[in-house]
């Protein structure tokens, strides 16, 4: 393909080591003399067994220069629990509808054309995390978040709460929410209405003995607001209360 003049490349790989600039370079830049418009995203994935060098986002950004006129976003992670890293290269502008595998390290700015992203961090995502995430992808439709750290910095925020500081997350446009291996903390995060306004028509897929224990055995007015605006909800486990306790704080709800 050495006369090809564009070229996108779009895809997850899990390898020995992280895709950069260097490989891209060796393996096809310099096989392609009249490419002159580049766009890619690309996610690489490595284990962390046995790994002797574990390169910085900075490495990484030292690679791609030289790629062509598009600004290019890195971002890298390691997740010691489950032994794997992560690397993600783009060029920006970013076009793509979806956003996967977010972390705490994801780059600022506006991603307009987004309208379905996935969280994962073995770190605690905390309040202003999801007040960033709600100003960056501003059309979001669709939020899966898993993440089973617990936040650090609730008695702040609920101190702040308590004297009108907190901001409120908005997801204007969002229609479903998936809350699955998540720590309790994310549960009350979207679901308590001083925390997270939800819009009505909501489909919401939850672990229903996690949905329990927030609530408190259903007796948690702090998430009434927000659990009536949920069209749809869908357990993930085996029914622990009596169904009318359900429907009392979903009372909008097709329970499937």
């Amino acid at each position: 393909m050495p006369n090809l003049e564009k070229l996108g490349l779009y895809f997850v790989v899990y390898a020995g080591t992280f895709i950069d600039g260097d490989h891209l370079k060796k393996n096809i830049l310099n096989h392609m003399p009249r490419l002159n418009k580049f766009t890619y995203n690309i996610r690489s994935m490595i284990s962390l067994t046995n790994q002797t060098y574990l390169p910085s986002n900075e490495h990484i950004q030292d690679t791609l220069t030289n790629l062509g006129g598009n600004q290019i976003i890195s971002s890298v992670d390691y997740f010691p629990k489950n032994k794997t890293g992560q690397c993600h290269i783009y060029s920006h502008p970013y076009t793509m509808r979806c956003y996967n595998r977010i972390t705490n390290n994801f780059p600022d700015g506006l991603f307009k054309y987004v309208q379905e992203i996935s969280l994962f961090d073995e770190r605690p995502f905390e309040h202003h995390f999801f007040i960033r995430i709600s100003q960056t992808f501003p059309f979001l439709k669709k939020l899966s978040l898993t993440n089973e750290t617990q936040q650090k910095r609730k008695q702040l925020e609920e101190l702040n709460n308590e004297n009108k500081k907190l901001l409120i997350v908005k997801f204007p446009h969002l229609t479903e929410l998936s809350l699955i291996d998540v720590h309790d903390d994310y549960i009350a995060q979207f679901l308590m209405d001083t925390k997270t306004c939800l819009e009505t028509d909501l489909r919401l897929n939850i672990d229903n003995d996690i949905l329990e224990r927030v609530a408190h055995d259903f007796n948690q007015d702090a998430i009434r607001v927000n659990c009536a605006k949920v069209k749809y909800l869908h357990n993930c486990s085996a029914l622990l209360g009596p169904l009318d306790d359900l429907y009392a704080y979903f009372p909008n709800a097709i329970i499937v």
